[in-house]
C-alpha cells in the first residue's frame, strides 16, 4: 500500500478511531461535533466551504480506503459519520441540546436508514456510495430539528 492509500486510510478512519471495536460509526459521529461546534461559529459562507472540502475529502478518503481494503463499505471508515454529523448540525444553533438531538437524530436515520436513505448506497460504488447515504441522513435529521426548532414557543437553540 503506497502512502497516498495509507493517508486515505488513515483520514477515512479518522486516524483510525474506526478501527476500535465496538460502535465505530458512533465515534465517527462523535469525532463529527466539535466541527460542528467551530462551524456554528462562523460566517455562512467559510462554513459552507469547509463543509464541501470535508465532503470532497470523505468521498476522495473513502474511495481510496474501500479500494485499499479490498471491501465495499468497511465499517472502519468514519469519516462518513463525521460528514453526515455536520451536515445534521449544519447552519443550526450549536447548544448541548442540538448537539444532543442532533446526534441520536442523525445516528438513528444512519443506522435504520429509511426510504429514501436505503436506496442511495445500493445506487452507487466507491466512496459516494459510502458517503452518500450518511449525508442523506444528516440531511433528514438537519430537517427534522428545522422543523421541531420552528414550533412556536419550543426552544432547542443556543
Amino acid at each position: 500500500m503506497g502512502i497516498i492509500d495509507k493517508s486515505a486510510r488513515c483520514i477515512a478512519t479518522g486516524g483510525f478511531v474506526g478501527n476500535l471495536p465496538l460502535a465505530p460509526g458512533t465515534w465517527g459521529s462523535l469525532a463529527g461535533l466539535p466541527i460542528c461546534f467551530l462551524l456554528s461559529r462562523m460566517p455562512f459562507l467559510p462554513s459552507l466551504g469547509v463543509l464541501a472540502v470535508l465532503i470532497g475529502v470523505a468521498l476522495w478518503s473513502s474511495h481510496r480506503a474501500e479500494r485499499a481494503l479490498g471491501e465495499t463499505d468497511p465499517g472502519c471508515i468514519i469519516v462518513d459519520e463525521v460528514a453526515g454529523m455536520v451536515l445534521a448540525l449544519f447552519c443550526l444553533p450549536f447548544s448541548l441540546l442540538t448537539a444532543l438531538a442532533g446526534f441520536v437524530l442523525f445516528r438513528t436515520l444512519d443506522i435504520i436508514k429509511p426510504f429514501p436513505i436505503s436506496l442511495i448506497e445500493k445506487r452507487w460504488t466507491g466512496g459516494v456510495a459510502v458517503v452518500a447515504d450518511d449525508l442523506a441522513a444528516g440531511l433528514a435529521a438537519n430537517a427534522i430539528l428545522r422543523i421541531v426548532i420552528s414550533i412556536p414557543g419550543f426552544r432547542l437553540g443556543s
